[in-house]
């Protein structure tokens, strides 16, 4: 806390130096600018500051003007490197401007206007202090108008009709507050409709509006006028053309070089013209969006021309720019498992058009290597692995039972994955042979995002466990870890499962996705070895020693798990906002699994978590790992709780601050004797949740985001006397701290 304080001092103090020597005789710093209204009429003038042409310099969390403060560390006639540096990162002093002044106070007058305050004036006020000057323009509304009658005059009958069909769903009423924005609206609403419609040539600009204001009232009359087609050559006047698509041509640009073909049956399923149809905006949006989804395809251009014979027909000429064909990356990793050192090797291979119907081959490799410390009785000290996978994805269904129009209509991948993946530790060699099918796909809707992992197999295996590891946590009864001795034999996970998002409409920032009703919402859920308990019951397999049916005398986890997370953002201007998240994880083994699976239990702590622990170092429950060497595996549950409220804020250049705070847990679901006071019941749960509080600065690289976390832990669950419950009135820097870095954001 301490520290804390120290630096919210240096903050201050840097934000307090004075802008004076940038400026000149007779000018002034814009300080602070302010609207407001004379009335007890409800404004927005949230939303009224977008008009105001000259803002004053951000202030971080509504306080320090902190990117000021940086700019102002510079020499004024210096060229020198670090004058340079500290105004590239900082914000130069916000100097008034009267002419601007005078444009804002303007902008919102008209604004009003639109708003139907037809009467609005507003008056700038300026207050001068020192070097400093605040303005205030004051809102004088007066009344807002009605609308009294709409009139809608349509020469052309058959866009007359097509008017008619949607006049319900009109953005404009009779009664309603008069508002200039909203004829816009009802304009492109219209023009939107005839578009899908086959009227191709016509645009918003056929569209006008005549407003009058009613003698004696505050209400005015409106009529919406749609003019006739006019001939740009001779003048003429005739009704709209509606037009249908013609000829359906493909070519490549070649201008890249690329050799990429693909299978004609492939781009007709990606278009969504036909000929002889109805010309519709959306299906050459939808065409778009299809064709650019290929993975082999780099750029899309439909280009629709009058047909020579028939000027009602229109052709559409398909130009296609492959991608590239082939890719190789390669990557180096560092890597920081609680303090032991080591690195990674990464290697992609990807063939974006391997059958002509823009199938993506992918082929990865890892290798890693990292030097473990602390273990004793262990020949060797080092942890080796590598790996390899293989990947298919197909650009739609491939399902023998999906209709080539739904097809059409979906937007769908189809993978089929298989990897190999080889662990020696010290105390083990671990082998893991994976292989899935699976589907991803998003309606006509993209906000709604859909994946079933149709099966998904896993063969783990144990080709080798040391002398030590076996006696000390298997074989010997005093000692034994039931959770270590289910997981280390070789087993069977055959699963399916389905994810859920849905992603609100936001305004995407550097700082996240904001926006009034901005969030994400993730459900999943997944079940495994009730087919092949279905199948072993029927064939009345062997049961082990453990009681467990075995298949090919190797067990199966059976088990069903459910996940919920959802995560908010609320915005506060563009460079503050607050992030909300909960999550919630329910695991439950049954039939022939006592135990979790290890790679299906939850952990917590960590940079995605509560970051006042370090990942897999909180619980479960009030449980204290008291084993170096196994509590990775002793400190994980059945079932997760995480929240979040983290405060984000633009700082100064490319850095971006937070503050959050964490709460959460992890529990089992029985009562594991290795794991003391980390079962969950609904009478103690919430005695141990865990809570942590702190600070992060965030390295934002537009491509990417480097994160690093600062916290400190609040609520220990895991101690009952007071000084090590609460932390956070007793706090321990060398105890309870945890920093972590990661990219991108946490939620």
């Amino acid at each position: 806390m301490k520290q804390l304080g120290i630096l919210f001092g240096l903050l201050m103090l840097l934000s307090a130096c004075s802008s004076k020597k940038y400026l000149a005789e007779g000018e002034y710093l814009l300080d602070r600018v302010d609207i407001s209204t004379d009335t007890t009429i409800r404004l927005n003038t949230s939303m009224l500051s977008g008009y105001v042409r000259q803002q004053p310099n951000s202030r971080w969390v509504s306080l320090v003007k902190l990117p000021l403060g940086i700019y102002l560390m510079s020499n004024p006639g210096s060229n020198s490197a670090f004058s340079k540096f500290v105004r590239k990162m900082g914000e130069a002093p916000v100097v008034y401007d009267t002419v601007l002044s005078e444009r804002s106070r303007q902008r919102i007058q008209d604004a009003m206007f639109n708003m139907g305050y037809l009467h609005a004036k507003v008056s700038t006020h300026e207050r001068f202090s020192g070097h400093k000057v605040k303005v205030n323009y004051s809102i004088h509304p007066g009344k807002r108008y009605s609308v009294e009658s709409i009139d809608v005059l349509v020469r052309d009958t058959a866009i007359a009709k097509e008017v008619e069909k949607i006049a319900d769903a009109s953005c404009l009423k009779v009664g309603m507050p008069f508002d200039a924005n909203l004829l816009n609206m009802e304009r492109s609403r219209i023009t939107r409709h005839l578009a899908d419609n086959g009227y191709y040539a016509f645009n918003r600009d056929y569209i006008h509006f005549e407003v009058d204001t009613a003698e004696g009232s505050n209400q005015v009359r409106m009529k919406m006028l749609v003019e006739d087609y006019i001939d740009p050559i001779d003048k003429t006047v005739r009704p709209h053309q509606v037009y249908r698509f013609g000829d359906i041509k493909f070519e490549y640009d070649r201008s890249t070089g690329s050799p990429i073909w693909f299978r004609k049956s492939l781009l007709n399923n990606a278009s969504s013209l036909a000929s002889g149809e109805l010309y519709r905006e959306s299906d050459v949006s939808d065409t778009y969006g299809r064709m650019n989804r290929l993975g082999a395809v780099a750029a899309t251009n439909v280009r629709l021309e009058p047909n020579v014979q028939d000027s009602s027909l229109l052709d559409a000429n398909i130009v296609i720019t492959p991608a590239r064909l082939n890719s190789i990356s390669l990557g180096l990793d560092g890597t920081n498992t609680a303090g032991d050192l080591g690195a990674a090797a990464n290697f992609t291979y990807q063939n974006r058009n391997v059958f002509h119907g823009s199938e993506v081959f992918s082929l990865k490799a890892r290798m890693a290597f990292e030097a473990i410390r602390g273990l004793k009785g262990y020949a060797d000290q080092n942890y080796f692995e590598y790996g390899v996978e293989a990947g298919l994805q197909f650009p739609d269904f491939v399902f023998p039972f999906a209709s080539r129009e739904y097809k059409r209509r979906s937007k769908a991948t189809s993978e089929l994955n298989l990897m190999y993946a080889s662990q020696d530790r010290p105390e083990f060699h671990r082998r893991v042979l994976t292989s899935a099918w699976r589907y991803r796909w998003t309606g006509t809707n993209v906000r709604h995002q859909h994946r079933f992992d149709m099966v998904d197999i896993n063969y783990v295996f144990m080709p080798w466990i040391s002398d030590t590891f076996y006696d000390t946590y298997i074989k010997n009864p005093e000692s034994r870890n039931a959770i270590i001795a289910y997981n280390y034999k070789n087993l069977f996970i055959v699963k399916l499962g389905y994810q859920y998002q849905y992603s609100s409409v936001g305004v995407a920032t550097p700082l996240g996705i904001y926006g009034k009703d901005a969030y994400t919402l993730r459900l999943g859920v997944e079940a495994a070895g009730n087919l092949l308990h279905g199948i072993c019951s029927w064939a009345d397999t062997k049961v082990n020693e453990d009681g467990q049916r075995t298949l090919f005398n190797i067990a199966y986890a059976q088990y069903a798990k459910f996940d919920f997370d959802v995560s908010k953002s609320i915005r506060f201007s563009n460079r503050t906002s607050l992030a909300l998240h909960f999550a919630l994880g329910v695991a439950y083994p049954y039939g022939n699994s006592d135990i979790l699976p290890y790679e299906k239990r939850y952990f917590s702590g960590g940079a995605n978590s509560v970051r006042g622990w370090s990942v897999r170092s909180l619980g479960p429950g009030s449980f204290i790992g008291n084993d170096g060497n196994i509590d990775f595996i002793n400190q994980t549950g059945d079932v997760k709780l995480d929240m979040s409220a983290e405060l984000r804020m633009h700082l100064f250049w490319k850095f971006d601050g937070a503050l959050f705070v964490d709460a959460g847990n992890i529990w089992t679901l029985r009562d594991y004797k290795e794991q003391p006071g980390g079962q969950f019941r609904w009478d103690t749960c919430w005695e141990q949740i865990a809570v942590a509080y702190g600070l992060g600065i965030r390295l934002n690289l537009s491509y990417f985001l480097l994160r690093f976390d600062a916290g400190m832990k609040a609520i220990n669950p895991a101690y009952k006397d007071s000084e090590r419950h609460y932390p956070i009135v007793n706090p321990n820097f060398k105890r309870d701290f945890a920093f972590h870095f990661a990219v991108g954001l946490p939620f």
